[in-house]
């Protein structure tokens, strides 16, 4: 037997004991008469065993009850069943659902409109693609390089949300073999996109990490994700989500190379995802990518941090000025409050 809120499933078994007790036969005698062993018929019983056709067939004789009813209850029993389990079932995800954004993404319109907790659950299930919720934590979705600045549980589920978004968009993104060789060939052109603007770059940037083998998606940024850009592989395809938190070009940019630096350095290949030393690598190799290190080890040296100086840094390495501002201000060499307005603003979609 097994109960929910609103259903209690009663196995056939339950009217074969009546029927026992009420003809005073043990069920030695009846397993005797069935053809059955002790434990099947102990089993039968208690619903640990359907009742089959062939049983029903049998039940007819010994108690001369139609086989149809049997095969009946049988039936109503393994409805009711699948009904019970469905309700425990999401009474448990309630509070795996609590954990999600849901009104972000339906903002988004990732997820459709919901008025009930058991209209979130189904709705989650459904853009997750999974039976229940419960099973993401069987999936490979914890397998990415992501950067992010900070880990809580909120941050952990808005993150698979996100990912799992990011793989649906990119199946409509048509992507040739990975290429890491090509890509570390592209870095020059892609680096000169940074005093581009958007309408302008990224049609090409898409257009370049396709033909290396990369599905470029650009996602919004989700409350409490702390999440830059993540990515992983999805079959054979390689996807690469970007957002931009604060809507900054020189986070987009060494969020962009970041990412690029998980590719070529193969930490999405890893069984277990990047690990803390991965995602340090990366940090370093967007950082040289950007700014090639004598260069900025030269700039540093003379100290001289007026706009001027920057733009004309900046005009020399053939980069966004606000690329280099937010390096200075990233590594406590000037202010947060100094050179702003030097910093552009994206608004991708």
């Amino acid at each position: 037997m097994l109960r929910s809120k609103s259903i209690i499933a009663t196995p056939p078994g339950t009217t074969i004991k009546e029927q026992l007790e009420d003809r005073g036969m043990t069920q030695k005698d009846f397993a005797a008469r069935m053809g059955m062993s002790e434990k099947h018929i102990s089993q039968l019983i208690n619903g640990d065993v359907r009742l089959t056709p062939e049983t029903a067939e049998k039940l007819e004789m010994v108690f001369g009850i139609p086989a149809r009813f049997w095969n009946n209850l049988e039936a109503i029993y393994q409805e009711k069943l699948i009904k019970a389990q469905a309700e425990n079932e999401m009474d448990e995800e309630k509070e795996v659902c609590k954990k999600f954004p849901y009104r972000e993404l339906e903002k988004e319109h990732w997820v459709p409109e919901a008025k009930t907790t058991e209209d979130k659950i189904v709705n989650l299930r459904k853009f997750f693609e999974v039976a229940r919720l419960k099973y993401l934590q069987d999936t490979e979705l914890q397998k990415i390089a992501c950067r992010k600045l900070g880990v809580t549980e909120k941050s952990d589920f808005a993150l698979i949300a996100w990912v799992q978004e990011a793989k649906r968009e990119a199946r409509e993104i048509s992507v040739k073999p990975l290429n890491r060789k090509k890509l570390r060939d592209a870095l020059p052109e892609i680096r000169r996109m940074t005093t581009q603007r958007p309408e302008v770059f990224c049609p090409r940037l898409r257009e370049i990490l396709s033909e290396c083998g990369i599905a470029l998606v650009f996602l919004p940024h989700i409350s409490g994700s702390f999440l830059h850009g993540a990515t992983f592989y999805d079959g054979k395809k390689v996807v690469m989500g970007l957002t931009v938190r604060g809507k900054d070009a020189d986070k987009f940019w060494f969020s962009l190379f970041h990412e690029i630096s998980h590719v070529l350095e193969s930490h999405i290949d890893k069984e277990q995802g990047a690990d803390a030393n991965d995602e340090k690598q990366a940090d370093r190799m967007a950082a040289d990518i950007l700014i090639e290190p004598s260069d900025y080890a030269a700039f540093v040296h003379s100290g001289q941090f007026d706009a001027d100086s920057i733009r004309h840094f900046a005009n020399k390495c053939e980069i966004d000025e606000g690329i280099v501002v937010g390096r200075l201000q990233n590594e406590g060499l000037i202010s947060y409050s100094w050179h702003n307005g030097m910093k552009k603003k994206y608004t991708l979609s």
